[in-house]
């Protein structure tokens, strides 16, 4: 028989590398559920998913859902780029290779959360 699949482990633990590390954070945050779903971690606010980051330590691309205006001047930033499928709706992406990707993500998470729970997108609750 060949080698198992690791993934289960890092369910169990939390995951592995910068997905550890922005779970730990996360999970401090007021309201904040963290959930696996299909190959990624989701940060959600009661229904509302606000961010969501791969399972697999090789995937690093980070995707945030922010306010219009929080978007805009993310995306001044160039290694933030908007989501390819999902720009419209505020969503971005940022990849996340080190240390210093981690804070910087950490900064436009806490936008998305505070954008979440004062409910700019509760009109489109439930839109992914």
């Amino acid at each position: 028989m060949g080698r198992g699949r690791k993934l289960r482990r890092v369910l169990a633990r939390g995951g592995a590398g910068a997905a550890q590390r922005l779970n730990e954070t996360l999970r401090t945050w007021e309201g904040v559920r963290i959930t696996p779903m299909f190959g990624r971690w989701g940060y959600f606010v009661g229904e509302t998913l606000f961010a969501c980051f791969p399972l697999r330590e090789k995937e690093r691309d980070l995707w945030l859902r922010l306010s219009p205006a929080d978007q805009a001047r993310a995306l001044a930033d160039a290694r933030i780029r908007p989501h390819r499928r999902f720009a419209r709706r505020g969503w971005i992406e940022v990849d996340i290779e080190g240390p210093d990707d981690v804070e910087r993500a950490l900064r436009w998470l806490r936008c998305a959360h505070a954008t979440v729970t004062r409910g700019v997108h509760a009109d489109a609750e439930g839109e992914t």
